[in-house]
């Protein structure tokens, strides 16, 4: 089938996923979609039109045992962990070719599930995403490991090793994106991971745990545990055999986390917290219409939810009332529109 055109197309093979029940909506563990151990479920409703898409899998400290052993045992057993480089590699490719295969339902399932325009869950998020694994995978035989500068009778020498089990915690502005660039670093050094995404858009994260079984990455090495921060996301914080926690999210809970770690086996944690980016133009800037063409689309982009939207702006007295002028013009263009729409050929636009 072709990639859908226009908003009727859209709506047609919306209505077609979520009626004949394609939406995958289990946890994904140990290579197959299963339900949560306690059987429990949250609606997953798209903020389109309140419509509920499928009840999803409410995973919780069980469910992070299972996955977490399953993780192990396959970094263990060396699966992948001990795959030489340039199989982990192929691997790495084929994954990043089966997202853009799988375009269209991706960029389907991002926009039923988050609200964004169809247009830039295509070309933004789920081509992105596709960039982020092949950049990692072309980067597993780029990237060598190091020999220090020594004394004639020593030597030093940094290698690079896979740390063992990785979990990480996405938000929900950027699922599929945002997942891929943790996951892409993650397995192409070896590591088993243990994504958990957002409970407010789940579903990209989800089906992709199936293309990455597609694309030969081996069972447990990547495992989907949907479900809310406080339960699931919390568990994995604690767990004694999760080597690494990664996370996007609010400062609140990036601190949460580091406590939960602590707590724990003072496992490595990345975090990426909050934002709050001031745009700022002062009096000799060189081009005004570009700098409010930029003011505009930092706050105006996905909606404005973006952690570095520029939610501030900063502007010395003499250019003002020009530069406002100019951002309300540029605004003209990011108009409200149906997510699944074509922006009845404005440059831009953002949600309804």
């Amino acid at each position: 089938m072709s990639t859908p055109t226009n908003r009727n197309q859209w709506q047609s093979l919306a209505d077609k996923l979520i009626s004949e029940g394609e939406i995958k909506s289990s946890a994904f563990i140990d290579g197959e979609y299963r339900s949560s151990a306690s059987g429990e479920t949250f609606e997953c409703v798209s903020p389109i039109d309140g419509r509920i898409l499928c009840h999803v899998a409410s995973c919780s400290s069980e469910d992070a045992d299972i996955a977490v052993n399953s993780a192990r045992k396959a970094f263990d057993e060396g699966s992948w962990s001990a795959l030489p480089p340039v199989k982990r590699k192929q691997v790495m490719i084929r994954f990043a070719e089966l997202l853009e295969l799988n375009q269209d339902e991706l960029s389907l399932l991002e926009t039923l599930d988050m609200g964004k325009p169809i247009r830039y869950s295509g070309c933004v998020d789920v081509a992105g995403a596709a960039r982020a694994i092949r950049w990692s995978g072309e980067a597993i035989d780029k990237i060598y490991d190091e020999i220090a500068p020594t004394a004639p009778n020593e030597i030093g020498m940094i290698t690079r090793e896979p740390v063992g089990v990785v979990a990480a915690i996405v938000p929900w502005n950027f699922p599929i994106l945002m997942a891929c660039w943790k996951l892409g670093p993650a397995l192409a050094t070896g590591n088993s991971v243990i994504l958990k995404p957002s409970e407010k858009s789940p579903l990209t994260a989800i089906r992709m745990a199936q293309i990455a079984i597609e694309a030969g990455i081996p069972k447990g090495v990547l495992n989907v545990l949907p479900g809310f921060g406080h339960t699931v996301g919390k568990a994995l914080a604690l767990h004694m055999d999760v080597d690494t926690l990664v996370f996007t999210g609010s400062t609140k809970i990036a601190k949460q986390l580091m406590i939960y770690a602590g707590e724990s086996n003072m496992k490595r944690v990345w975090l990426e917290a909050g934002g709050k980016s001031p745009n700022i133009v002062f009096n000799d800037a060189p081009n005004l219409p570009k700098a409010a063409e930029a003011a505009a689309s930092a706050i105006a982009f996905n909606q404005g939810e973006v952690c570095t939207a520029g939610s501030r702006l900063l502007v010395e007295a003499g250019v003002k009332d020009e530069l406002l002028g100019l951002i309300a013009k540029e605004l003209l263009a990011w108009q409200p529109g149906h997510p699944l729409g074509s922006g009845d050929g404005r440059k831009r636009w953002c949600i309804c």
